[in-house]
């Protein structure tokens, strides 16, 4: 499986080759040229649409360039498709969305891209002021739901390469419907307790990687939605969040699986979860299946590997039936480190639809200098090596 990671890399290559002649010979637009002012006041917005329809109409490469500089900009939606397969947003300055709740209210991104071929983007930062939002649902009072900072959907070829995500409404970088998107450099910074603010999450795509990247946020650092495929992430480290999770699936009762997910070399630092698979308790004909966890160091992780069956957040809108979600051939192999609770892992599946081929290989969790418990409803499957605490697993 090692092999996957470079050849995802390798097939990046054609992508960064454009990239490097779209720099050098192709059309680039600067947004101050164009008439934005990096005054964190003026509306950015329109001059951002009118660099995008150009840089999408140009036949050859073109660069979209921020300067340094803060640029406020309402909201972006940036559709293809486009006249070429080299578009670049070079982002040297910071972007800066509204404080004001109401300004994304009925908005799906602030920043979106839809329907391109062969995006990249690279450095900078986008700053979601997402604080208002935050304090409100903190509050109870009836809130938006909230805009990602950077959605891309129905892309192909993509790349998001130094990027720096902050104080997001709720989920940071949104990856939907998309084939061969390479993430790397990344940083996501939100408050440990900032709601529903994912550091990326990737849903209904294929061929994704995300590698080197530094996610502390409020929610799940990395989460993995159904028909999702083959997706290889390394290098990460997480916290403060709740990990990276698979799920939650089957919260609709006819929704595609998730395979092929490869989570290595990573860190989880102080995070809610380690690595999870998590579904919810009811009929779905969901499956994850080809899983593998492996390099993993945990330092102070409440729950460090876990599966769970039985997702109900707040208790709301759960039947409590048994998940019809299928859960089977998922390795652990080489996690160490230190819980923050007694039960280091813990395998919760479904009564009916028990958890099948699960691997422990090589696994060292420890609680208070003391070896960690397991737990085990549900869950078939073989260890290897030196397993502590003791498998658990049928």
């Amino acid at each position: 499986m090692a092999l996957y990671g470079t050849l995802m890399l390798l097939l990046s290559l054609p992508l960064l080759l454009l990239l490097t002649y779209a720099l050098a010979d192709g059309l680039t637009l600067d947004i101050v040229s164009l008439g934005a002012k990096p005054d964190g006041k003026t509306d950015a917005s329109p001059v951002l649409q009118t660099a995008w329809a150009k840089a999408c109409d140009s036949t050859g490469p073109a660069t979209i360039h921020v300067p340094i500089g803060t640029f406020y900009v309402q909201s972006g939606s940036f559709n293809g498709p486009c006249k070429n397969n080299a578009i670049t947003i070079r982002i040297d300055g910071t972007l800066v969305a509204s404080s004001d709740i109401q300004v994304l209210a009925k908005t799906k991104a602030w920043i979106g891209f839809k329907d391109v071929n062969g995006l990249s983007i690279h450095g900078g930062v986008i700053d979601g002021k997402g604080s208002g939002i935050w304090d409100c649902k903190h509050s109870g009072n009836n809130c938006p739901d909230g805009a990602p900072n950077l959605e891309i959907t129905n892309a192909q070829n993509v790349i998001i390469d130094g990027l720096a995500s902050i104080n997001s409404q709720i989920f940071n970088i949104v990856v939907h419907g998309c084939q061969n998107v390479n993430i790397q450099g990344v940083k996501v910074s939100d408050p440990g307790d900032s709601p529903n603010t994912d550091g990326i999450h990737v849903q209904e795509s294929s061929d994704v990687t995300i590698l080197s990247s530094n996610i502390g946020t409020g929610d799940d650092c990395i989460s993995i939605g159904p028909g999702t495929t083959n997706l290889w992430i390394e290098s990460v480290t997480c916290g403060p969040g709740h990990g990276i999770s698979i799920g939650s699936l089957g919260k609709s009762a006819d929704e595609p699986g998730v395979k092929n997910v490869t989570v290595t070399s990573s860190t989880f630092t102080e995070s809610t979860n380690g690595v999870r698979i998590k579904s919810w308790a009811r009929p779905s004909s969901g499956f994850a299946t080809d899983i593998h966890f492996q390099h993993i160091t945990l330092d102070n992780v409440k729950n460090p590997i876990i599966i769970d069956q039985n997702y109900c957040p707040h208790d709301e809108g759960c039947p409590h039936q048994d998940s019809g979600v299928k859960i089977s051939e998922v390795t652990y192999e080489d996690i160490k480190g230190t819980s923050a609770t007694e039960i280091g892992v813990k395998f919760d599946c479904s009564p009916t639809n028990p958890c099948t081929g699960l691997t422990l290989e090589d696994i060292k969790v420890t609680y208070n200098d003391q070896i960690a418990k397991a737990s085990c409803k549900g869950a078939k499957g073989t260890a290897s090596g030196v397993v502590e605490p003791a498998s658990c697993l049928e």
